[in-house]
């Protein structure tokens, strides 16, 4: 009988390890498609340039006309190529195995992805990028971390404002330190707790984007930092903003085991929560 019991236990296990796999690739898709959306738009004024300037280098016989359609044209055609790359990347199925990765290249791509959407919003970004080793990760699971965060904060920011991106080494503990913070609307101290809980929201539903409201994005962000073997911690104050630090670990020879530090984020007097 007991036998029996643990089996079905053993069984049960299985199946909600199955089900969070499928909720993580349905987060992923949606993600997806929302970005396809937004990147449709930036693609098509790409497409438009490009246009544009052929036409003219079609109606003008003269040297200089003729290079200057050219260059646009090529930085419009590079811009076309990470744009679509961008999106393949994120669809494209890797291996779940972390290796080495330049954090500094993922934001880059990232942020030209939402690119579009920030200035919509009137958000501005700051980057604040220290030199870093490569980190231990699985790339295309820590961007659809990035971008959740930084749709997060623009979010928290109706009227416009400021996101900083922050990386920074801390070599003692061996670890990356990716932080986010916005200039926002904050979130209540007695709020802070849950907000890694699944299906708990802040947000009263999807904004005017249709995004945000289901209360899925953080409870994955936890997900995967933890998977790495990493931390987040969150700092917020009503009405100043919001702080997500990840440490994430170095990439080594060694598969030795990574040793993790908490993060201490200057605001004023803010509320925080922490895991990992």
């Amino acid at each position: 009988m007991a036998t029996g019991g643990a089996t079905e236990i053993a069984e049960l296990h299985d199946q909600i390890a199955q089900l969070q796999a499928q909720l993580a690739q349905a987060h992923k898709l949606t993600a997806i498609g929302e970005l396809a959306s937004t990147t449709t738009h930036e693609f098509n004024n790409v497409l438009m340039t490009i246009i544009n300037y052929a036409k003219l280098g079609l109606r003008h016989k003269d040297d200089a006309t003729r290079e200057k359609s050219l260059s646009k044209i090529l930085a419009a055609g590079h811009r076309a190529a990470k744009i679509t790359n961008g999106i393949l990347g994120m669809a494209r199925n890797r291996s779940d195995n972390p290796e080495p990765t330049d954090l500094t290249r993922l934001i880059d791509d990232t942020l030209m992805l939402l690119e579009r959407e920030l200035r919509k919003y009137r958000v501005a970004v700051e980057k604040q990028l220290a030199e870093v080793p490569p980190a231990m990760v699985v790339g295309n699971q820590i961007q659809q971390v990035l971008l959740n965060l930084v749709i997060n904060a623009r979010q928290a920011m109706p009227q416009g404002g400021r996101v900083i991106i922050r990386l920074a080494h801390d070599a003692e503990g061996g670890m990356v330190e990716l932080t986010v913070r916005d200039t926002g609307q904050g979130i209540p101290a007695e709020k802070l707790p849950r907000i890694f809980d699944p299906f708990f929201s802040t947000k009263a539903g999807p904004d005017a984007s249709g995004r945000g409201g289901t209360g899925l994005g953080l409870s994955m962000v936890r997900e995967i930092i933890e998977a790495h073997q990493g931390r987040i911690r969150v700092e917020s104050t009503v009405g100043q903003g919001t702080a997500f630090c990840l440490k994430l670990p170095v990439a080594k020879a060694s598969d030795s085991a990574f040793i993790t530090t908490n993060a201490s984020l200057p605001t004023d007097a803010p509320s925080s929560a922490e895991t990992g």
